[in-house]
């Protein structure tokens, strides 16, 4: 199973295409969206990224981040009110999904064992951190990339992630 891994939409509509067009273009199975999906659009723009992302609804997955709202849950038809989510890597440990605020490196979720991945945004910068018993991935933000960073995603097949420009170059790699 091949999965699309995107933070930090921020409601932009014309990011939202482009973030379906490498989702499309990448073949993925699922999207794993970490958070500030529909917030800081406008209204319409926020019903419109609702829209674009609906006839995905049943092969996407996300998590609340600091700026989603119970309006922004009503919007869309797939749940994105959880802070953290844990799905397996297909291959070894497991992945947990936050958006960052409240779960991170230095404040990880309950039941992370040794070996697993925590997987946040938030900060808008792709990074790869090793805290010793737990890795922290984070792919960037495929509308406002922060620091000089590239807009941006990242996939998961077969336990290898790799960070993608929104263009679909490869330009990092992580085999679990």
């Amino acid at each position: 199973m091949k999965w699309l891994i995107a933070s930090d939409l921020h409601g932009s509509v014309d990011w939202c295409r482009r973030l379906l067009e490498a989702f499309e273009r990448e073949g993925a199975d699922r999207m794993l969206l970490l958070g500030d999906i529909l917030s800081h659009g406008s209204a319409q723009d926020a019903r419109t990224v609702a829209g674009l992302l609906d006839p995905y609804a049943e092969r996407i997955y996300a998590v609340r981040g600091n700026c989603d709202t119970a309006a922004d849950q009503k919007l869309v038809r797939f749940p994105m009110w959880e802070t953290v989510r844990a799905f397996p890597t297909g291959k070894g440990p497991f992945f947990f999904a936050t958006h960052g605020h409240v779960y991170n490196g230095a404040h990880r979720p309950d039941g992370m064992q040794p070996g697993d991945i925590l997987l946040q945004g938030h900060t808008h910068v792709p990074m790869t951190e090793n805290h010793g018993s737990f890795l922290v991935f984070n792919p960037g933000s495929i509308a406002r990339p922060r620091w000089g960073s590239e807009h941006g995603y990242m996939t998961l097949t077969d336990g290898v992630f790799l960070w993608k420009t929104a263009s679909g170059e490869e330009y990092r790699r992580f085999e679990v």
